[in-house]
């Protein structure tokens, strides 16, 4: 008898441990078949826009003088006078420095000198040749007749020859002499120093006193009536940038202004280093407020449009490598993805070339949705003017 109730609790046992495990697998099953309802995604919108739109590319760079050049000496010698130091004003052909010029006085008067007594020995020289060339005129006179010798009028010919060759020695020394004349004015020149071109002086690199070698820098003079921004571009950019294009340029010395310049060259090669090209931005600096070695932030409108269809460029998404937006439509809560054709791109918005879009546009949040997702919309979201079908309904009554 106790035999049977213990057969009977264990089959009681098992009976219940079959119903157990076929209760979870039959649950299971239905748990993995059954997909639960995905909660809605709560989101913020806003809406398409028409109106003036323009790519703008930011560069850096540095103020450059127009032109700058180095007035150095071309002769030795000390420095006794400079008239000019940093920052003064100085006009084409002002003298700026003066180097002792005792010794090169001396060489114009020694030249003058020689000049002087090549211009008497030419003199005498020609004198001495009319007189030959007279005697040679008598002699062939009497030769022609009968009254002089041959000898005679040989002798006569040949002394005329001999004078003409100094004759013309002696010019050639007049030249000579007053070449070295013109070549001691000119040294002595290059004792003062003078500017080319006004400017203002930009470095001082000796003082009175110093002992110069030539080409010694002495001052640098620099152009600024105008100022030339250099910088570089990348190769993604090259094709947008032309010479003539308007350039927007800001300094940190002047924060609140904007000063405006003309794209004036684009190197015609990229650097195969870097892959960058050199531009040149040149603005006008009447007020003088750009100086050289500044550094400046450029700006440089590559494409423009007067009326774009634009959203703002946060609502563009790249969804599984498709470049879209989601849009919700009348009265659904329900997010749908549009693939689109971008055109001109800024910070806050971005063209869209097609298709033409209608609805709210999905600003944020939109990288949890998928295609169909359910949405919350922010209170008051649908008060948001519909632009798009604004303007389409402006078009069509005109």
């Amino acid at each position: 008898m106790k035999k049977k109730i213990l057969l009977s609790i264990g089959l009681l046992f098992v009976l219940l441990l079959v119903w157990r495990v076929g209760a979870l697998i039959f649950f299971s099953k239905n748990k993995n078949t059954a997909r639960p309802k995905r909660p809605p995604v709560a989101v913020e919108v806003d809406s398409v826009r028409f109106g003036p739109l323009s790519e703008i590319r930011s560069l850096t760079g540095t103020i450059n003088p127009k032109y700058l050049y180095i007035i150095a000496p071309k002769v030795s010698g000390r420095i006794v006078a400079i008239t000019k130091r940093i920052g003064d004003w100085v006009n084409a052909g002002e003298i700026i420095a003066r180097i002792d010029d005792a010794e090169y006085q001396q060489g114009v008067i020694e030249a003058d000198a020689n000049l002087k007594i090549a211009e008497a020995s030419r003199t005498e020289s020609r004198i001495l040749f009319e007189q030959a060339k007279q005697e040679k005129q008598r002699e062939e006179s009497l030769q022609a007749k009968g009254i002089a010798s041959p000898s005679e009028l040989d002798a006569a010919v040949s002394n005329y020859s001999a004078q003409e060759s100094r004759y013309q020695l002696a010019k050639a020394q007049v030249e000579q002499r007053q070449a070295a004349l013109n070549a001691a004015r000119i040294r002595l020149s290059y004792t003062r120093l003078t500017a080319s071109k006004k400017g203002f002086i930009g470095e001082r690199f000796a003082d009175e006193g110093a002992l110069l070698a030539p080409n010694s820098p002495v001052v640098s003079v620099i152009g600024i009536d105008s100022v030339i921004v250099k910088t570089f571009i990348v190769e993604r950019d090259y094709a947008y940038i032309t010479t003539g294009q308007q350039a927007t340029v800001t300094v940190d010395a002047f924060p609140s202004q904007r000063f405006t310049g003309i794209v004036s060259r684009v190197a015609p090669m990229l650097q195969e280093n870097s892959r960058l090209a050199r531009m040149e931005v040149e603005i006008a600096n009447d007020s003088l407020f750009l100086k050289p070695g500044m550094f400046v932030r450029i700006e440089v409108v590559i494409a423009e449009k007067e009326t774009a269809q634009k959203v703002p460029s946060k609502a563009i998404v790249n969804n599984k490598g498709v470049i879209g937006v989601f849009i919700v439509s009348g009265d659904e809560h329900v997010a749908r993805f549009f693939p689109v054709t971008t055109g001109i791109v800024t910070p806050s918005y971005t063209e869209i070339l097609s298709p033409q879009l209608t609805g709210l546009l999905v600003t944020l949040g939109q990288h949890l949705l998928d295609d169909g997702s359910p949405v919350i919309l922010p209170k008051g979201s649908t008060d948001i003017p519909d632009r798009a079908s604004a303007v389409k309904d402006k078009e069509k009554k005109q």
